[in-house]
This record gives C-alpha cells, structure tokens and sequence, in this order.
C-alpha cells in the first residue's frame, strides 16, 4: 500500500512545523496532532497510512499511544515510527516491542526519514 496521508503526533510546534516541510515538499498529505490521546482517536477518524510518533509528551506518551494504534483492530494496520530524543537501545527495543515499525532519532536525519518511509510504502 502507498503511502499517502502521513499523520505526525508531537507536542512541540516547532517538531510538527519541521515534519510538515519534510513530508508536504515530498507530496505527502499530512495530518499533525498535539497529543497521544488525540493520535488514538484521529487514527481512527483519518485512517493515516503511516504515523510518526514522538514519545516524550504530556498525558498519554508515544510508547502508550503506539501500542493502543497497534493493538486495536481499527488501526493496528497502521504502522508507527516513533521519532524521539530517547537515543538509548533500551528505548528503541521497548518502542518496538509496542509495536512501531521503526525508530528514528532527533534531530531526524531528513534522508533517513524519507528512506524509512519508502522503505514501508
């Protein structure tokens, strides 16, 4: 499945503003949300094909979120990449074992961001 509709889940405006250069300059839709909560419940509703989560955020963080998108039948289709500043292995494994497809590193290296994504459409 090609992957259109990009939604990118990060409480910094600043995060969403840059993603949203990124994505939008490669034609990608793209759907930005504030909080974890608000990724659950827009997943649902937008049906993105493909989500960039960040992990540290007020309420419900990015490991929680991902594995309510990954473990419900509406969404569990849906894969996750989780882009945060948690670079330690231990953050990588846990975020993969919720069920995120893959994990990238801020700052996000734009070609590597691009390359994962292509790599899952």
């Amino acid at each position: 499945m090609p992957i259109r509709k990009i939604m990118v889940v990060d409480d910094s405006p600043t995060e969403r503003a840059f993603m949203d250069n990124v994505l939008k300059k490669k034609g990608y839709e793209v759907v930005l949300v504030e909080t974890g909560e608000a990724a659950i419940e827009r997943a649902k509703a937008d049906k993105p094909d493909l989500i960039l989560m960040d992990v540290v955020m007020p309420g419900l963080n990015g490991f929680q979120a991902t594995r309510a998108i990954t473990r419900d039948e509406a969404t569990k289709h849906i894969p996750v990449i989780i882009c945060t500043t948690k670079d330690q292995e231990t953050d990588k494994i846990w975020g993969l074992r919720q069920g995120a497809k893959d994990y990238v590193t801020k700052p996000v290296n734009e070609a590597e961001l691009l390359d994962k994504i292509r790599a899952l459409g």
